[in-house]
């Protein structure tokens, strides 16, 4: 992974932590206990440490896409993702204090590293005839005869089906001969949207995410709402009302906004809310509140 080596002064010495976090299921419970050492990248300059940083990064408007072709094309989707690399190893030579470790591969938390694993992957990908999408470029496709075999990306987390369930079982040993993969089975639980898939149709929901939402609010015990608005109200940026606290403001904003992904009803409300982010006002927090009821 490294080799030990003298620092350098016109070397910039990016420093690293460890990052202990409990891996969920669909029902909220403890799966693995991961521990990922990760460099700390606030450290790294530009053009000295790194140049190119952007990684393309599956919408979730894309992985509804997928979800919906898979069911016409009578395809199950399958999860994998990748194992962590830097679990173990010696980090202080106590003969060599004043020494660095000289990396031969990414850490991750470094800006560029997202990159690098993509153009990895995405490499890997075409050189076994996978074709990459040209809207979509983290969707990759191989047509065999008159079947297909899909894979969506998301940094290390894959996505993948086939009308030929062989060819997944194919694509899986493909993988895990290459990269340290772990097959997590048939897809349930994708950033944070549970997905029940059946022969004919495909369920999704944020049932985990939503309860998170409203425990994190304080909003568990509030009386439901049938609408996410009342029809008589308006919202304007001329209120006068008190101000409230725009962080917190923000933060629900966001937590709605992820949520529309499977709660297309709430959208245009939250939309309308999300306007009033630089200075929210008490009546725009009590609509964003009715929303979360």
């Amino acid at each position: 992974m490294w080799d030990l080596v003298p620092k350098l002064q016109h070397k910039n010495i990016i420093g690293k932590k460890w990052v202990f976090k409990n891996k969920l299921n669909e029902q909220g419970e403890v799966v693995r206990n991961k521990a990922r050492l990760v460099a700390q990248r606030y450290n790294q300059q530009d053009v000295i440490d790194y140049t190119e940083t952007f990684a393309p990064m599956a919408r979730l408007e894309a992985i509804r896409l997928l979800l919906s072709n898979a069911v016409n094309h009578g395809i199950t989707l399958y999860q994998m993702d990748i194992k962590s690399a830097f679990l173990n190893g010696c980090f202080l030579d106590l003969k060599c204090p004043d020494h660095v470790y000289k990396l031969k591969k990414l850490l991750y938390g470094l800006k560029q590293d997202p990159r690098a694993w993509y153009d990895r992957l995405s490499n890997f990908l075409i050189e076994n005839n996978f074709k990459s999408g040209q809207v979509d470029t983290t969707l990759f496709r191989r047509t065999l005869e008159k079947n297909i075999l899909v894979v969506q990306i998301f940094v290390d987390d894959i996505i993948f089906g086939s009308t030929n369930p062989s060819f997944c079982r194919e694509f899986s040993k493909l993988m895990q001969d290459e990269f340290k993969m772990s097959m997590m089975g048939e897809l349930k639980f994708f950033l944070g949207i549970q997905i029940n898939q059946c022969k004919d149709r495909v369920y999704i929901h944020q049932t985990k995410y939503t309860k998170e939402l409203l425990k994190k609010f304080k909003l568990e015990d509030c009386k439901e709402m049938n609408t996410p608005m009342h029809p008589t109200w308006t919202l304007s940026k001329e209120d006068t009302r008190s101000k409230v606290d725009q962080k917190m403001y923000r933060v629900m904003i966001g937590s709605l906004l992820y949520l529309t992904a499977s709660r297309p009803d709430i959208l245009f409300n939250v939309c309308l809310c999300a306007r009033f982010q630089s200075d929210p006002r008490e009546s725009h927090l009590i609509v964003v509140k009715r929303i979360f009821r």
